[in-house]
């Protein structure tokens, strides 16, 4: 589990310089830190004019600071009159600024005051992880990495063009200079990377030296004779896994087979990207299956050991909230209702874990924090027999409106085939081809996503998938039944079950079961009652009220999740399971890394009951990984959700017969 982080405070040194007490340092030179950026970094990296013409740059920095060496990078890019299309900024830092001391820091900026605010506007809470934040319509882009340098720099997913290097002076900061950052930057270096930094101690070169590098020495700034350049030469020739390369896709052109959640978010990213989609969905819209429900909450993960689940949780709740966000200044609003979401403990063991959880991650009560039920009761109305975990930036919001916001973002790159389903696709000379009932080629394309959640076992031979199909049953209550109630909280409350917020017409919706998909797919009363009886749990105080509703009258929605053996979904590329099958013995060992894909082939499946959670940040992952571009994920989350892991695991227990199709657990939001 990681320490919580600490931010730093803004400090100025006697000359006005930000300052560390914590590592008694500044954060730049005294001669100017805008100054330092342009001659260090951008000039010891030879920038702008690397960048000319390329199609995508990255850089990768450790110790962001305050964001100048950013900033300074992006207002060179904005100029540049040849700059490259995507430009990728990936920084760590292990005492992030909040954005109130990035506010007061970057108060005297002139000219750069301007990029800074929209720096300051998307800055994310001190959560340890990765963040990712867009500028200039996604052709900037800034992964901020934050922890300790040598715990976050082997999670990093990149092909690293460009290094900065700009923690606190060696003799101040040991750990940013050690043997294990320098080999962590060499696993990230592409073929002829170059790196700047302003110190010229002789360690570093040493070290830099040892790992690969070229290493000279340039003309320092502010009174320093020397500082260091570099470039990645290695005298060894072949890495067994080298970092990803700029895609050279000859026609970029996808098919995606699905319309809900997982596939109209792979449309907007992709075309966002400058790809042409075709999207097929069997019925006569998006969002007709699972995604179409009009209200569904989000909300993060916690566990006091920050497990997967609650990582990529939180991942994904941040990343889809700023998504969204940009979605709506762009034209497009999803309709999302921030009105925070408490998690109420179902008896006091529950109680009592999730208060271990706050304790043991100290994080911001901006994302999570305790409210006790009086406070739950004065504040929002929800009269809870307990206290819970309150996430003020939880909410509510109808998957639809999303989807259909996704699509028209896509514009004139998306060509949507509704009513068209997908029988049968075929791999052909590198292009997938996806074919009707007859057999006839609807389309093809170099790159097929499969976002069909169970249907997808139907077109691929993927016994490794495991997917398994759950019933999920809500309930709907009118405004006379809510009214007959005494009140309503006005936010969502989930613990055995869960509420959302009253409607336009001043209904409710609650829920939800999680049952085998056994028998037709037609609503239940008896699972009405049971939804009637979640929701007493959470509201004692309403039990009689009711016990007098009668669950026949009922109505709601009735659909099926996908989910997989540990409800993590299946985000990536697919495996060639035939080729690993047949080559069973010498992957015995292997890592996913290692194992064979299926060319152009990727998934987006699985999300059971957090499709909104997943679905954003699972299809910039997809991007990403089709671009070649650093990823938006942790190296090991990103492998807890490759749809090889089962496949791998059958390789390494020599079971490859049985694809270990385990009944998943009950479902736990």
């Amino acid at each position: 589990m990681p320490r919580a982080l600490e931010s730093a405070e803004p400090i100025l040194s006697d000359d006005g310089i930000p300052y560390s007490p914590r590592y008694d340092d500044v954060y730049h030179s005294t001669a100017g830190g805008l100054e330092q950026a342009r001659h260090v970094f951008l000039g010891g990296n030879g920038l702008p004019g690397n960048w000319a013409g390329r199609d995508q740059f990255v850089i990768v920095e450790t110790g962001f600071g305050q964001g100048l060496n950013f900033l300074a990078t992006w207002q060179a890019w904005r100029d540049a009159p040849q700059r490259c299309g995507r430009l990728h900024f990936v920084s760590i830092e292990k005492h992030p600024f909040t954005r109130e001391g990035l506010a007061q820091l970057h108060a005297g900026l002139g000219d750069l005051l301007p990029l800074a605010v929209q720096l300051q506007h998307q800055w994310p809470d001190a959560l340890p992880g990765l963040h990712r934040l867009t500028f200039e319509g996604g052709a900037v882009t800034l992964t901020l990495a934050f922890g300790d340098v040598e715990a976050m720099l082997p999670k990093i997913v990149a092909g690293a063009d460009a290094f900065y290097l700009d923690g606190f002076s060696p003799s101040r900061n040991a750990d940013m200079w050690s043997g294990t950052v320098f080999r962590g930057l060499a696993r990230l270096a592409r073929a002829g990377a170059t790196l700047a930094t302003y110190t010229a101690a002789g360690f570093v070169r040493r070290g830099l030296q040892a790992t690969g590098f070229e290493v000279s020495k340039a003309p320092g700034f502010g009174g320093k004779r020397d500082m260091t350049v570099a470039r990645f030469a290695p005298v060894w020739k072949n890495r067994r896994h080298a970092p990803p390369e700029a895609a050279r896709w000859a026609e970029r052109h996808a098919i995606v087979i699905g319309a809900g959640l997982a596939g109209c978010a792979v449309t907007e990213r992709l075309a966002a990207r400058g790809w042409r989609v075709t999207l097929f969905d069997a019925h006569d819209g998006p969002a007709r299956q699972t995604s179409g429900h009009r209200a569904a909450a989000m909300h993060a993960h916690v566990s006091a050991d920050d497990s997967l689940l609650s990582r990529l949780s939180r991942a994904g709740n941040l990343h889809a909230l700023r998504a969204w966000q940009a979605l709506s200044e762009a034209g497009h609003p999803v309709g999302w209702h921030g009105c925070g979401v408490l998690q109420t403990g179902e008896d006091d063991a529950d109680n009592a874990a999730q208060r271990a959880a706050l304790d043991a991650l100290a994080f911001p009560d901006s994302f999570v924090r305790w409210m006790s039920p009086e406070e739950a009761a004065a504040s929002h109305g929800a009269t809870v027999g307990r206290g819970g975990l309150w996430f003020p930036q939880g909410g509510w919001v109808a998957p639809p409106d999303i989807c259909q916001a996704q699509l028209a973002a896509a514009g004139d790159r998306l060509d949507a085939r509704f009513g068209c389903a997908v029988a049968s696709i075929e791999h052909v000379d590198g292009q997938w081809l996806a074919r009707d009932a007859s057999g006839a080629v609807l389309a093809g394309a170099p790159v097929l996503v499969l976002a069909n959640a169970h249907e997808a076992e139907r077109l691929v031979s993927g016994r490794f998938l495991a997917l398994r199909r759950v019933r999920g049953q809500l309930t709907d209550l009118d405004a006379a039944q809510v009214d007959a109630l005494g009140g309503w909280p006005d936010c969502v409350v989930t613990g055995s079950g869960y509420l959302l917020p009253r409607g336009e017409q001043g209904g409710a919706r609650i829920g939800s079961s999680y049952e085998p998909d056994e028998g037709p797919l037609a609503e239940s009363a008896a699972v009405h009652a049971a939804n009637l009886g979640r929701l007493a749990a959470m509201l004692p105080d309403r039990a009689a009220a009711l016990d007098r509703i009668d669950s026949r009258t009922l109505t709601g929605y009735v659909g099926v999740r996908t989910v997989t053996h540990n409800r993590l979904p299946l985000i990536g590329p697919l495996a060639d399971e035939p080729h690993a099958v047949s080559h069973a013995g010498p992957l015995r060992g292997a890592h996913l890394r290692d194992l064979p894909r299926m060319p152009g082939l990727f998934a987006a499946l699985a999300y059971a009951s957090r499709g909104l959670t997943w679905a954003a940040l699972g299809a910039e992952l997809i991007a990403c990984q089709l671009e070649g571009e650093p990823l938006p994920l942790e190296a090991d989350l990103a492998d807890a959700i490759d749809p090889a892991r089962l496949l791998l695991r059958a390789l390494r227990h020599g079971r490859m017969s049985d694809p270990a199709r385990q009944r998943p657990g009950p479902d736990r939001d």
